[in-house]
C-alpha cells in the first residue's frame, strides 16, 4: 500500500475585499433614502386621547401641528408644570399663533393655502381652557380647517 501525502500544506487563499466599498455604499445610499428625520422634538408629553370615528390626513404636508400639553421633565424647572404650546421647536404663547399660521401660508402656493389645515395634538390630561384659547386665535387669524390628532381605540374582545 502506498501512502499518498501532500508535503506542502495547503493554504486558503486570501479573500478579496475588491468590492468591499461598492457594499457600503449601497447599504449607506439605501439607509440615507429609507430613513425619516424627526421633524420636530417634542418638549412636552402628549397622549393623544383615543377615538373611535377617526380619518386618515390626505396631504399630511399642508398640515400645521400645534402641540398641546404639560412639558417633560428636562423642562419643568423653566416652564413649570402648567399646560404649554409647543409650535414646532419651541414654547409659545397663545399670541404667537397667529405668526406661526401666517408663516406656514407663507411657506405654501397660494393654491394650497385653502387646503392647509391646523392638527391639534392635545394630551388626554389638557383642560379645554387652553385649547379654547388656541381655537379662538385660529379663527381671528381664519384659519377654520382644524383637526384633533388622535389613536385608534382598540376594541374590547
Amino acid at each position: 500500500m502506498s501512502k499518498f501525502s501532500s508535503k506542502k500544506k495547503k493554504s486558503n487563499p486570501a479573500i478579496s475585499t475588491a468590492s468591499l466599498p461598492d457594499i457600503i455604499f449601497m447599504l449607506l445610499f439605501f439607509f440615507m433614502v429609507t430613513t425619516v428625520m424627526r421633524e420636530v422634538e417634542l418638549k412636552i408629553k402628549v397622549q393623544v386621547p383615543e377615538a373611535t370615528e377617526l380619518q386618515k390626513l390626505e396631504k399630511k404636508s399642508l398640515v400645521s401641528y400645534i402641540y398641546i400639553g404639560k412639558p417633560l421633565k428636562a423642562y419643568r424647572s423653566f416652564f413649570g408644570t402648567e399646560p404649554r404650546i409647543q409650535l414646532n421647536d419651541a414654547f409659545a404663547q397663545v399670541s404667537d399663533i397667529q405668526q406661526y399660521i401666517i408663516n406656514q401660508r407663507e411657506a405654501h402656493d397660494e393654491k394650497e393655502v385653502p387646503l392647509l389645515t391646523t392638527s391639534l395634538k392635545v394630551d388626554e390630561d389638557v383642560t379645554m381652557g387652553i385649547v379654547t384659547d388656541v381655537k379662538q386665535e385660529l379663527r381671528k387669524i381664519n384659519a377654520l380647517k382644524i383637526n384633533y390628532s388622535a389613536r385608534k381605540r382598540m376594541t374590547d374582545l
